[in-house]
């Protein structure tokens, strides 16, 4: 598995527009593990609130089950959502924390830094709020946490255009903010859905615009990037993303969530981005 893409898609299942019971994702998690593309995969992303459902769903001697937890209203629950994960056999890997609307960045971060009095280590996602309070949440998490960007939705609002993602993005390379994307990208590239309409991101145009920012580019660039729809040229930009290149672009982009693993990975292939084995093994 290429690095460009190890670990970029952390499985939600859960959230919609799949919506999966917690107990499929849960077993298709543990079932892609014996297959040749389990390296694509990052955590599995469960709300807080599926924390108390888990037990009956993680048999004994299986694996530990790798996690990213959701806080959708602020920090408050985190404490109790770190004990609870600490009784189960799962490896947290990190959790992602929404700056609740009307709140300061400056009471969010005071909260969140006293939710994780315990856990001081814990990666962090702080989704940054797409209003003025922006810059300010991404000078004050600098150094300490990492960024969470809301690229999409069940609704057409939920999409932020171009030139909206393009400077969140040049902002968070700008303040050296790793982040992750969430919700929209259904695909590697950017379209226009054609059962609602809306116009959706391309995870393959985002990276290829973080990379741009990290190496002098600017925003009309990002944005240029972001908006390019043919399938080819963005293949082939992303074909030069080697080496040092990837492992630079996929530090300040770390991974999507996706309600599903294999249709991203089925259009890379479809791209000539990953090649599949001769005798493919597992399920």
């Amino acid at each position: 598995m290429t690095p460009l893409f190890a670990g970029l898609f952390d499985d939600a299942a859960v959230f919609p527009p799949g919506s999966a019971p917690l107990a499929l994702a849960v077993r298709a998690y543990g079932a892609r593990r014996r297959v040749w593309y389990a390296g694509v995969a990052g955590p599995l992303v469960l709300p807080a609130a599926a924390l108390p459902r888990l037990a009956p769903l993680l048999p004994e001697g299986e694996p530990t089950l790798p996690l990213s937890v959701t806080f959708p209203d602020g920090p408050a629950g985190v404490p109790a959502s770190l004990a609870n994960a600490a009784l189960l056999p799962v490896e947290l890997r990190s959790i992602e924390v929404a700056v609740p609307e009307g709140v300061t960045p400056e009471a969010f971060t005071a909260a969140l830094d006293a939710a994780l009095e315990d856990a001081p280590d814990l990666d962090v996602f702080v989704e940054v709020p797409r209003d003025g309070r922006r810059l300010p949440v991404l000078a004050a998490i600098k150094g300490r946490h990492r960024a969470k960007f809301r690229t999409g939705g069940v609704r057409a609002e939920l999409y932020p255009e171009e030139a909206e993602l393009a400077a969140a993005l040049a902002a968070a390379v700008a303040a050296g903010v790793p982040f992750k994307a969430t919700a929209g990208l259904h695909h590697a590239v950017r379209n226009t859905d054609p059962e609602t309409g809306f116009e959706q991101h391309g995870f393959l145009n985002l990276l290829l615009a973080a990379d741009a920012l990290l190496h002098g580019g600017n925003e009309t660039d990002a944005r240029t990037l972001l908006s390019e729809r043919d399938d080819e040229r963005i293949a082939d930009l992303a074909h030069g993303l080697e080496g040092a290149r990837a492992r630079a672009v996929r530090g300040a982009f770390t991974s999507f969530g996706t309600c599903s693993v294999t249709e991203p990975l089925d259009e890379l292939i479809g791209l000539g981005l990953i090649t599949t084995p001769t005798h493919p093994e597992g399920p």
